[in-house]
């Protein structure tokens, strides 16, 4: 039964921060493990890849048609392009890529560590000397970090494509003005804050797996626990560390036009 106590959380709590550092300092530490990098963002990207595409279009697609039928409401048909860029663009495409990395990377990173844990790997590597953070963890968040960037990118194109197709057939939009419409509310920047986004998102799976993987125990059914708690854990982060960073633009960038 596990401890549900306070303590118990404020101390899983700074823990997990505690690795947060621990993998930031052990970036720029030598030796690099450049291999492990290569091999663990080629997993990533492997289990992710199709899913995103998937995932992406559905995406794309609802949001086209919600925003098309209200932009017909109000009148506002000129706009539907541009919303559902923005839509997908700052919120959806962070979102998708957050989710699958933690749902097929990170559970797989997370399985991975807690297998080696339970066959105590990861206290022989303790017992030689090696650092488990520096050997394992930090090539694991890098290659989350490094697909969740790319993967961010291939979101906005297939979840605008998505939207372009359903908006202009579906709906019966004029293809000029979906496209014209580009200019008039996006800017560079709702780019940027997209793929910040991405990257922290990124960070932030890739360390609550390989914590809750490091830390797994009980045998096959405690590392199956760990699995389904970092899945959670980092689910509920990505929520909310998405509505802050939200916040922090809109207070930070100005809205074209204003």
């Amino acid at each position: 039964m596990p401890n549900l106590s306070p303590v118990a959380g404020v101390r899983q709590a700074g823990s997990l921060f505690a690795l947060f550092l621990d993998v930031f300092r052990l970036i720029f530490k030598r030796p690099f493990q450049g291999r492990e990098f290569v091999q663990q963002a080629w997993f990533v990207a492997s289990v992710t890849i199709f899913p995103t595409m998937l995932v992406s279009i559905p995406f794309g697609a609802v949001i086209a048609l919600e925003l098309g039928t209200l932009a017909r409401q109000i009148g506002a048909q000129s706009f539907t392009g541009s919303a559902s860029v923005l839509a997908i663009i700052r919120e959806a495409s962070p979102i998708v890529c957050a989710l699958l990395i933690a749902g097929a990377g990170g559970s797989a990173i997370c399985a991975d560590l807690g297998s080696r844990k339970i066959r105590d790997e990861i206290d022989a590597m303790e017992v030689l000397g090696i650092s488990p953070v520096q050997r394992l963890v930090v090539p694991r968040v890098l290659a989350c970090v490094l697909v969740s960037v790319a993967l961010n990118g291939l979101v906005c194109v297939v979840g605008v494509a998505g939207g372009y197709f359903f908006n202009v057939v579906l709906q019966g939009g004029t293809p000029g003005a979906y496209l014209a419409s580009f200019s008039a509310l996006a800017q560079l920047p709702d780019l940027y804050a997209g793929e910040i986004k991405a990257f922290i998102f990124g960070v932030i799976a890739g360390v609550v797996a390989s914590y809750k993987g490091l830390n797994a125990g009980g045998g096959p059914k405690g590392v199956g626990d760990a699995v389904n708690q970092s899945v959670v854990i980092t689910f509920l982060l990505l929520f909310f560390t998405n509505f802050v960073i939200t916040a922090v633009y809109f207070q930070v960038v100005p809205a074209k036009g204003s």
